[in-house]
């Protein structure tokens, strides 16, 4: 055997093992199932863009996607899916919450504006800790200036607050505001309501501050989760809530499996009787690609949907395209020479329509993921996680159909001498 053939055997091997072992063994790696198969909700919001200039207005809507995005993630939503989409000329953000049932902390949490504004009282009036905002003249300090916000424990109530830090520009702010109105309140507004609204008694340096309030620990820390996220750049309307049960994720994963299942029997059997010991070859080769797709699957990993299944189903029918082609063109070289060099010609020959026919479905998959966000396109998680799905199994049946089944055969061929 040469010694290139062992090595790439020994290569299959330990892909093959480690794919085993994170497919079935270890279980610190699992499947990341999507809203459809985990259950969970989807929340619609309407973004208002009314008042945004419209060449602003695609920067705007991004904007307002990455910080919802990133409340999400700070609420804890493992595997959530944000992404904006327009419909009838109204823009949307479509957020996806797997595992959510109860979504009314989340919707909450997600669709407040979060607006944090400083201002102090006028020389006529002074600011109280009601709701109503009375003689106030917000000053240029927002919430645009925030580094970064913690929950913490008064020293002196022992009640939850809010610790705030602003960044250098809002450092220099704070300190010239504090400054100008020792003795005077400073009051502390969120969406247009005063949460706090402590006395200056000195300037303050450094640029940290405390908010106080009447806060439950739950309270202190939505605030911080806000904060830390910013501001909504547009104010949003929830217009759709949709709950999805798991019971029909269950179902439906129970009705894909056995679907792969007969579909990897039903091409074993084809491949083996139209072709053999060379289909038994394609069979193995394709056993390997499931054992792989599903461990990158898991180590990636891919948030699975039902459309995202489908791909993956789909790209196990075109996993034997390539030892298709193959064997069809080996059919005609073996009558003219013998078995080793019509295998090796044949591989050849059959390697341009391989790559053709994969790269055309390539390109189909970067249109339906539409990674560049093009707004021709349309935007869709369930659509993306299809496209995603086709373009790994294309990228791993090249490897099973052209690495694997060439070693494999090349190792009976020689058996046979």
């Amino acid at each position: 055997m040469k010694k290139s053939l062992l090595v790439k055997l020994l290569l299959i091997l330990a892909i093959v093992g480690v794919s085993l072992y994170v497919s079935f063994f270890d279980s610190r790696f699992k499947f990341s199932l999507g809203l459809d198969l985990a259950g969970g909700s989807r929340l619609v919001f309407e973004a208002d863009t009314s008042r945004v200039d419209l060449s602003i207005k695609d920067k705007a809507l991004e904007s307002l996607r990455t910080v919802i995005e990133k409340r999400v993630n700070l609420f804890g939503v493992s595997e959530s899916n944000v992404y904006s989409s327009n419909f009838e000329n109204k823009d949307r953000i479509i957020v996806e919450l797997p595992g959510i049932t109860d979504p009314k902390e989340a919707t909450l949490l997600i669709g407040k504006t979060a607006q944090l504004v400083f201002a102090i009282p006028n020389s006529e009036s002074e600011a109280t800790a009601s709701s109503e905002i009375v003689g106030l003249i917000p000053t240029n300090l927002t919430g645009a200036d925030l580094k970064s916000a913690e929950t913490i424990f008064d020293q002196n109530t022992g009640k939850p607050a809010v610790a705030i830090e602003f960044n250098d520009e809002g450092s220099k702010k704070f300190e010239t505001i504090t400054g100008e109105n020792i003795g005077k309140p400073l009051a502390i507004l969120l969406d247009n309501e005063i949460v706090s609204s402590p006395l200056v008694n000195e300037k303050i340096t450094g640029g940290k501050a405390q908010i106080s309030g009447q806060f439950t620990l739950e309270e202190a820390e939505k605030l911080e989760t806000q904060l830390n996220a910013g501001a909504l750049p547009v104010p949003v309307l929830l217009v759709e809530e949709k709950t999805v049960g798991a019971s029909l994720g269950v179902d439906s994963i129970n009705k894909s499996l056995k679907a792969g299942i007969i579909g990897l029997i039903m091409i074993s059997i084809f491949m083996i009787l139209i072709y053999g010991r060379y289909g038994i070859v394609s069979v193995i080769s394709l056993l390997i690609f499931a054992i792989i797709t599903i461990a990158i699957y898991k180590i990636i990993p891919i948030t699975l949907t039902l459309p995202g299944i489908a791909g993956f189903l789909l790209t196990v029918g075109m996993a034997v395209d390539s030892n298709i082609l193959i064997f069809e063109r080996l059919k005609e070289e073996i009558k003219l020479k013998s078995l080793e060099t019509a295998m090796e010609v044949s591989f050849g020959k059959a390697w341009d329509s391989i790559r053709d026919a994969n790269i055309a479905t390539l390109v189909a998959a970067f249109i339906l993921a539409n990674p560049l966000d093009w707004g021709f396109l349309h935007i869709s998680g369930p659509v993306r996680g299809f496209a995603i799905t086709l373009a790994l199994g294309i990228g791993i049946s090249l490897f099973t159909g052209i690495v694997v089944s060439r070693s494999l055969l090349r190792l009976f061929i020689r058996n046979d001498k």
